[in-house]
């Protein structure tokens, strides 16, 4: 090595966009399995709807698409749509059963409001 050229330093990793809960990932992991045909994975969006402005999407995704933001967390991969990426960087995806229901829960930090009925929510970019 020369005088001029540095030591490689270790390469840090990435933060994910997303992280699930090991009940989330459990849960994903058992739709998969009961799944009609493989999926590569299941993919995470957002769309506007509600009074909020936006609810959260989740599906199968059966290819993964060149600009997609890929997410492997506890043996699930999670395909984030590019256009919500911004909207989702520090998210925990979670489930949570109650007594009348079970679903899945995104805790986001760039959450500023949500509807009263709890079906939208107003998202920020997040700040990097």
């Amino acid at each position: 090595m020369s005088e001029t050229q540095q030591p490689a330093r270790p390469r840090r990793e990435r933060p994910k966009a997303l992280r699930l809960t090991d009940a989330a990932a459990e849960q994903v992991k058992a739709a998969m399995a009961k799944a009609e045909k493989p999926y590569v994975g299941i993919r995470i969006g957002l769309k506007n709807a509600g009074c909020a402005g936006m609810s959260y999407t989740m599906d199968y995704a059966e290819k993964q698409n060149p600009l997609d933001e890929v997410v492997e967390d506890k043996g699930v991969k999670v395909l984030i749509d590019p256009k919500a990426i911004l909207f989702l960087i520090g998210t925990e995806m979670d489930f949570v059963r109650d007594k009348l229901q079970a679903r899945f829960v995104f805790n986001n930090p760039n959450q500023t409001s949500a509807c009263g009925c709890g079906e939208s929510v107003a998202l920020k970019a997040a700040v990097q």
